[in-house]
């Protein structure tokens, strides 16, 4: 009895570790991610009259070719990346979806994307929000029983009033980071998309409009 005990006892272990020798080992395969997120709508149903146009923020990251990745406990990874790989696109249209919804005063703003390598045309703005990302990643490892998630932010947003021809820079950096006992992609995707809400969160706070005019908030 002792020996059958022994023996199913090897067999259970050498399963489990079969099974996770199987879901952690990495091919190199590329996830990506769909960072937008559902906007509650805003409490006023009419937008402001003003025109913001949000040009695609540009990418000085130190690793452009992907976002981040998985490191498996066995060996291997798995990359992570945006669709159409231009992240400096896809964090204006998640922008342009949070004005669209609860911008300042959480109220709904007349927001247009102009796509990456255009200009907006002056005429047709009365605020031209753009800027950089210095860091945009993600990341997951790997290790027995669990995995730590982290995401990083670093962006620099430039707002030009057409009015005047002022301007206003802000550096607003994020940074999170958890550990999941059942690794899930869609963990990753969830963490990044928080951090990026967050970041915008407090450019919000930190800056208003009067006057057809974006400023830091007194």
């Amino acid at each position: 009895m002792a020996q059958a005990r022994t023996r199913l006892g090897i067999g259970i272990v050498l399963t489990v570790s079969l099974l996770m020798g199987a879901g952690c080992g990495g091919i190199g395969k590329t996830v990506y991610l769909d960072l937008k997120q559902k906007q509650a709508a805003a409490l006023s149903v009419d937008p402001e009259p003003v025109r913001i146009v949000i040009e695609a923020f540009e990418d000085r990251r130190a690793e452009w070719s992907r976002l981040g990745q998985r490191t498996h406990l066995w060996g291997g990874v798995t990359n992570f990346n945006v669709a159409g790989e231009r992240p400096g696109e896809v964090v204006a249209q998640v922008l342009a979806d949070r004005l669209k919804t609860r911008g300042w005063k959480d109220r709904a703003w007349t927001v247009r994307v102009v796509s990456s390598g255009a200009t907006a045309n002056l005429n047709e703005a009365d605020i031209v929000i753009g800027g950089q990302l210095l860091d945009f990643s993600v990341n997951a490892k790997s290790r027995i029983f669990s995995t730590v998630v982290s995401a990083n932010t670093k962006l620099v947003i430039t707002a030009k009033n057409i009015g005047d021809q002022s301007s206003t820079t802000r550096s607003i950096e994020g940074a999170q980071r958890e550990t999941v006992f059942w690794f899930d992609e869609n963990d990753v995707q969830r963490l990044l998309a928080a951090t990026l809400k967050d970041d915008i969160d407090r450019y919000l706070v930190d800056t208003v409009i009067e006057q057809k005019t974006l400023r830091p908030a007194r």
